[in-house]
């Protein structure tokens, strides 16, 4: 069913992802608390070659426009000294690409210049809070909330289009508003919200429980007017988009239809103070329905293929098997694109194909890549079925 609070693929997703996450390397010189890839100091000699790297785009070349999206990440990507040498590799093939570095003394203006000469189109830099001392107690590095801001600037004076991540946990929510005031001088392209999946490193971190995290997406909608917002591993966020979209067509008021709980007030109370009389509203950007394995793929720096980088399956490895043939064929993959196959409250849950729950958390918490997103707190109208 489509629904126009919620953008689709064109081509639709079971033969061809429309984004692929390329972590090039695993070294990376910060030492991240939520770190999904446990990124390490130095190279892995095992990495994928130059030759392999210029094989892969090869492979997603050979699809006819438009080509999946292209996001090289790490660890660092900037730790690569061929990363010029991929990028224009891959814009001469018609592959777009785009970098998410780490804020590291190797992203400089120069590297930055370079890149953007070498085709690389967009730069997304994390920021997980408005507070040095957020941020930088997450990465593990004194001084990287500043340094954020710095390499901010300098993506923008080199032309770059410029995404900032957050992720979201109960320690750095309430510092949302405050980020919001500042992204909105930033001329960004895209704020990207990432609900933090306890995998990796991020199994010590305490993240938000599904009523706060429904209060938070309600949040995220009505902030949307000022720049474009996704979520990660937040399907859900095209549930609400969906819900607000009926209510607001049927003229039922949104804070009658979706109370407000004390956080989403919080976060509006403290945004309102901020930002006093807001700037022209813009047209809220309609989230897109992709998913892991359902329009996401993620190759690994030694060439093992996942459907997310935070859903742990290995599916096949690009070093022995294309990666189009693996998101096309693989098991794994074409059950996570069968929604009605997936179990618990998803399995019923009337906005299952807009939707899909987080595959990457349903698996941290019950080893159940098909189950419950625990993040949810939308009971479905039909009941669960004790034998499903």
């Amino acid at each position: 069913m489509q629904h126009e609070a919620v953008r689709s693929l064109r081509r639709g997703t079971d033969d061809r992802p429309f984004i692929v996450f390329w972590e090039v390397t695993r070294a990376c010189g910060l030492a991240c608390a939520h770190c999904r890839a446990d990124a390490i100091h130095h190279r892995d000699p095992n990495e994928l070659s130059t030759a392999e790297a210029r094989r892969l785009f090869d492979d997603l070349a050979a699809y006819d426009a438009p080509r999946p999206l292209v996001v090289l990440t790490g660890g660092d990507p900037f730790e690569r000294d061929d990363l010029a040498e991929l990028v224009e590799y891959a814009t001469q093939r018609g592959v777009h690409v785009s970098l998410s570095p780490s804020v590291t003394p190797r992203l400089t203006a120069p590297r930055l210049a370079e890149l953007r000469a070498a085709g690389a189109s967009a730069v997304s830099l994390s920021l997980d809070g408005a507070r040095p001392e957020t941020h930088d107690a997450l990465r593990g590095i004194e001084g990287t909330h500043r340094d954020t801001l710095l390499a901010a600037a300098m993506v923008r004076a080199a032309g770059l289009r410029l995404q900032i991540n957050t992720t979201v946990h109960a320690g750095n929510v309430e510092e949302l508003p405050d980020m919001v005031a500042w992204l909105v001088g930033q001329d960004v392209s895209l704020w990207s919200v990432f609900l933090l999946v306890p995998t990796g490193r991020g199994t010590t971190m305490r993240p938000l429980d599904a009523e706060r995290t429904e209060d938070l997406l309600h949040w995220l909608h009505e902030i949307g007017d000022l720049f474009p917002v996704k979520t990660t591993e937040a399907p859900h966020f095209r549930r609400v988009a969906v819900q607000r979209a009926a209510a607001a067509r049927d003229g039922i008021p949104l804070d009658e239809a979706f109370p407000p709980g004390e956080l989403r007030r919080s976060l509006t109370e403290r945004t309102a103070a901020l930002l006093g009389d807001r700037p022209p509203h813009r047209r809220r950007r309609a989230p897109l329905d992709v998913n892991a394995g359902r329009g996401v793929a993620f190759v690994d720096h030694t060439g093992h293929v996942y459907p997310s980088g935070f859903l742990p399956l290995i599916v096949g490895d690009v070093r022995e098997t294309p990666l189009s043939t693996i998101y096309r064929t693989s098991p794994v993959l074409r059950r996570l694109r069968d929604i009605d196959s997936y179990t618990g409250r998803c399995a019923v849950c009337e906005y299952r194909h807009v939707c899909g729950g987080s595959r990457s958390r349903a698996y941290a918490t019950s080893g159940d890549p098909y189950g419950d997103d625990p993040a949810c707190a939308h009971i479905p109208a039909q009941p669960v079925s004790l034998s499903r």
